[in-house]
């Protein structure tokens, strides 16, 4: 629908804040990343825009993909984006080594062209695309989003901070990969899924990487009972979130609250790039609470060099799982060259959910 139906709210006055003025745009594509402000189809758009990740950017498609061309929404449904669309998104950056790089740009005004940097609606400047992508959709910005005469921005509807996470709780595990699309969100949802029928409260999160709501989805419809990301903390991404332990923390706290007896938690992206996932790993109150971590590797490399670097930041994972264990090639090596257990989250789901239920302490037997 062109934004040429849009019009213009009575009163010639500035707004409240400061904005010159707005018009109500009806978008035909709102994506999963404006989730927090929850806004709806129909959305007053200022022509004056703050470049801030985080703030949510109206845009017009000014072309189609059919690899990487859809838009997944709040629902978690995905929308193909076709060349016309108004569509609503969030500013932040992405480093994904199958993906693209991109950032939120330092100006921004209408006209301007930025580019669908991911599924859940990150937008930005392109710097580097995945060759076997292609180039982004390129889109043209519109104006900024806003809500009673104020520009809308997610991080205005974060969680809380939490300054540390009490000592006694229920035990934390952590997901962790070897790169991003290693098994993690299976594995992680496996677990949950057959720790959930045999009796455990699950509640659970997903720390890093870039906005998307499909993972956290996955848990909960897996019998997770309550569900967060760093998206809830008014992250777009953890790119320039230098201490994402304090993310962690919020997220924590917030699924302590549904009385969970295991807290499951997923390290979006690879455990080396630029997520920040270490911040996480070296913070002391997380740490005590950790009792299990899962490794999801690729290849027996990834696996060997994955099992050291945890381990040297005192995080040995307790079992690796992952295209590496898709048969003995790779398990006999991790079994017995690095003694590490390994299971695959596909064809032994039930042993890996009873070797992270034993490490968590859980009296429990686990049956599909």
């Amino acid at each position: 629908m062109s934004d040429t139906q849009a019009k213009a709210p009575s009163g010639t006055g500035p707004a409240k804040g400061g904005l010159q003025f707005t018009r109500k745009i009806r978008l035909d594509r709102v994506a999963s990343g404006t989730s927090p402000a929850r806004i709806g189809s129909i959305v007053e758009v200022s022509p004056e825009c703050r470049a801030e990740e985080g703030a949510i950017i109206v845009c017009r498609a000014l072309g189609e993909r059919k690899v990487y061309g859809e838009l997944e929404l709040p629902s978690g449904r995905l929308a193909k984006v076709v060349s016309g669309n108004l569509l609503a998104g969030i500013l932040g950056a992405r480093q994904a080594l199958h993906g693209y790089m991109g950032e939120a740009p330092k100006t921004l005004k209408v006209g301007d062209t930025l580019s669908l940097l991911n599924v859940g609606g990150v937008i930005g400047t392109c710097i580097s695309a995945n060759k076997a992508l292609g180039p982004p959709i390129p889109l043209e910005v519109l104006g900024q989003a806003t809500r009673h005469g104020k520009l809308l921005n997610i991080r205005d509807y974060a969680l809380p901070p939490c300054e540390s996470i009490p000592t006694n709780g229920p035990p934390i595990v952590l997901v962790l990969g070897t790169c991003m699309n290693s098994g993690k969100t299976y594995a992680a949802s496996e677990c949950i899924r057959l720790l959930s029928h045999s009796g455990v409260r699950i509640a659970a999160g997903k720390l890093s990487g870039v906005a998307a709501l499909r993972d956290t989805l996955a848990m909960a419809d897996n019998g997770a009972v309550a569900v967060s990301s760093f998206l809830d903390c008014g992250l777009p991404s953890t790119v320039n979130c230098s201490d994402l332990a304090a993310v962690a923390r919020s997220v924590i706290a917030l699924l302590e609250k549904h009385s969970p007896q295991l807290i499951v938690l997923e390290l979006g992206d690879g455990i080396i790039g630029g997520y920040h996932l270490d911040s996480i790993l070296k913070d002391p109150s997380i740490h005590r609470r950790t009792r299990a971590r899962i490794l999801c590797a690729n290849d027996l490399v990834g696996a060997w060099g994955g099992i050291n670097f945890l381990t040297e930041l005192d995080h040995r994972p307790e079992v690796v799982s992952g295209p590496v264990t898709d048969n003995s090639v790779g398990t006999s090596y991790i079994t017995q060259q690095m003694n590490v257990p390994c299971a695959n989250a596909r064809s032994e789901p039930v042993q890996l959910a009873q070797l992270l239920a034993d490490s968590a302490g859980l009296k429990v037997g686990v049956k599909e």
